[in-house]
């Protein structure tokens, strides 16, 4: 369930719509990361739920990293937002 994510990996959700004389700048992005900590049990919970909203596939997660403190693992999602 829980592959490295691609950091330089986005989708475009303007549905590859792209006029050949279109001015505009092109958008400009920001990674922003994503931090989960808990048993692995909710951690999984949680990554299937912002599945479930399309937010992050669950792939995109990293492993389970421990935390040193059993039985809570941390787990990392980087995304590119666009930036306004």
């Amino acid at each position: 369930m829980f592959r490295p994510s691609n950091p330089d990996a986005f989708a475009s959700n303007d549905g590859g719509a792209h006029s050949s004389d279109d001015s505009s700048p092109s958008p400009q992005y920001e990674r922003v990361r994503h931090h989960l900590y808990g048993r692995p049990n909710m951690v999984q919970a949680v990554i299937k739920y912002l599945y479930k909203l399309n937010y992050a596939e669950p792939h995109e997660w990293s492993k389970p990293i421990p935390t040193g403190r059993p039985p809570e693992v941390m787990v990392i999602l980087t995304k590119k937002v666009q930036v306004n």
